[in-house]
């Protein structure tokens, strides 16, 4: 582990204490948490994107779909 030192405003700052405590945390460890998390979900978001954008460039052909529909009609 390493210590850095980062600003914030004191209504931000007041915010993570709270939610800390109510987690049983210290601060480092809610940061830490919450960084980690959106990291996850901008490499998700950024792995969402390039799927998106390569079934623009080859959408796939019907015949690979046909099948699937039960299996997804949960979804709906």
């Amino acid at each position: 582990m390493e210590a850095i030192q980062i600003v914030m405003d004191s209504e931000l700052r007041i915010a993570a204490d709270e939610a800390a405590r109510r987690c049983g945390l210290n601060r480092s460890r809610l940061v830490t948490e919450a960084l980690r998390e959106y990291l996850l979900r901008l490499e998700t978001k950024s792995r969402e994107e390039r799927d998106r954008a390569g079934y623009r460039k080859t959408p796939p052909v019907v015949e690979e779909r046909q099948g699937w529909e039960s299996e997804a009609a949960w979804l709906l």
